[in-house]
């Protein structure tokens, strides 16, 4: 079975947000794409207290300075198409209070007919969580454990009941509930998030690296998963942030999704290989607007196709 395409909205400050996420999205279902992503940058601390990823001197890319709010492009999405699943990779659940965020997904694939993709991970940024957090950088991995436990509650059945450290529901109905149930994705890069993702968690969302460490990281997942006696399959939707360009990439130095079309679908090719389900390709940060946006990502998801994935 071919491995099944998305495609990264446009949220940089490049594009018209109004404009641009409903054409992109209208042409990015009409290409073949069966899904539509984002991703969430709160802010670009400026200047910086904290390298990229918290890699001290890692500068932090011009595309992260101004960044659209998550659901709100989601939401236009869905009201731009039909059929393609609307997913986040990833949304930094502790920046967001928990009821609040469960309430507005729910609300969303309610709206959208059951195309909802809740994407999940705990952030890196110091400078965020200052400014954002329900708590502390340090109490993240708990906050997402209740941010998990509280969507879980609030998408089930009425009564809806739950009593944790930041929400306290003692007995209610939560209204609008999903169309389906919404599967919850994590990014899960370390032992104890992987845990938590086999315990709590649909699925995994790594980022393409290289196709031998993105093997690897599936057969430890999914050899933690048979350790721990899960039964139910992992979802695998591959983030993959091509670096674009119009001319193909010459140098030894390539990093995997960097250069021209071609190049990139190379790359897809030998991570298709792996056997993830899905593969993500956010291509907006190398392109100068929507229209090139649409271009290039018919021109990779044509090229793809032929190439067998």
């Amino acid at each position: 079975m071919a491995t099944r395409l998305g495609l990264g909205l446009p949220q940089n400050r490049q594009y018209a947000l109004g404009r641009d996420v409903a054409d992109v999205a209208r042409t990015a279902e009409r290409i073949g794409y069966e899904s539509l992503w984002v991703y969430e940058r709160a802010l670009v601390p400026d200047p910086a207290s904290q390298g990229l990823y918290g890699v001290e001197g890692l500068p932090w890319p011009d595309a992260y300075r101004g960044v659209a709010d998550p659901l709100i492009t989601l939401t236009l999405a869905a009201a731009a198409t039909e059929r393609a699943r609307l997913g986040s990779s990833v949304l930094v659940a502790p920046l967001h209070v928990p009821f609040q965020l469960a309430k507005a997904l729910a609300s969303l694939d309610a709206a959208s007919g059951g195309r909802v993709v809740a994407g999940f991970g705990t952030g890196w940024s110091l400078d965020e969580y200052a400014a954002a957090s329900v708590r502390p950088f340090e109490e993240r991995g708990q906050v997402l454990d209740e941010v998990i436990e509280v969507c879980r509650a609030v998408w089930g059945p009425d009564p809806v009941v739950h009593e944790g450290r930041l929400t306290k529901i003692a007995s209610a109905v939560v209204g609008p509930k999903p169309a389906r149930p919404i599967p919850i994705l994590l990014a899960a890069g370390s032992r104890k998030a992987q845990r938590r993702l086999v315990d709590h968690a649909d699925g995994w969302l790594p980022v393409g690296m290289g196709p031998e460490q993105i093997a690897a990281q599936w057969s430890a997942l999914q050899e933690l998963a048979e350790e721990h006696g899960r039964k139910e399959p992992i979802q695998t939707v591959l983030r993959v942030n091509a670096a674009y360009s119009a001319r193909a990439h010459d140098g030894a130095d390539r990093r995997p999704f960097q250069g021209n079309a071609d190049q990139i679908v190379e790359d897809l090719v030998t991570h298709a290989a792996i056997g993830l389900e899905e593969i993500l390709v956010d291509l907006q940060s190398a392109v100068r607007d929507a229209r090139e946006l649409k271009d290039v990502a018919a021109e990779v998801y044509e090229k793809a196709r032929a190439a067998g994935v």
